[in-house]
């Protein structure tokens, strides 16, 4: 068997991590930000659909960003209701699923922070 000399572990290391600081930056989040609201809007199937907020991902051992989209019913019984959506991107696949999610109701903030208080 043959071993690794430390200068050749060491620069495994360096490579590695460098790997990552560059799959964390910034420029890395906004792609990966566009890329979960295209495919958001594109699932939601809802007319004039447009992200509702901001992507929340969630850590590695999930895999996923959430993301809630917003637009109107394009089914002629819903008379461009306005709706929402729940999308789930899975980094991974690259891939978006979404729910319903009308039943969300957004409380100010302000007035999250003043109950606590």
């Amino acid at each position: 068997m043959r071993r690794l000399l430390p200068t050749t572990v060491l620069l495994l290391t360096a490579a590695l991590l460098a790997g990552a600081a560059q799959a964390s930056s910034p420029a890395a989040w906004s792609a990966h930000d566009k890329e979960v609201a295209a495919a958001c809007v594109k699932a939601s199937g809802l007319k004039d659909a447009k992200p509702a907020g901001q992507p929340m991902a969630y850590d590695d051992g999930v895999g996923m960003t959430a993301l809630l989209v917003a637009g109107h019913y394009p089914q002629p019984h819903m008379k461009n209701r306005a709706g929402r959506v729940l999308c789930l991107f899975d980094r991974k696949k690259r891939e978006a699923v979404v729910t319903e999610a009308d039943q969300i109701t957004l409380a100010p903030v302000a007035a999250t922070s003043k109950a606590k208080k």
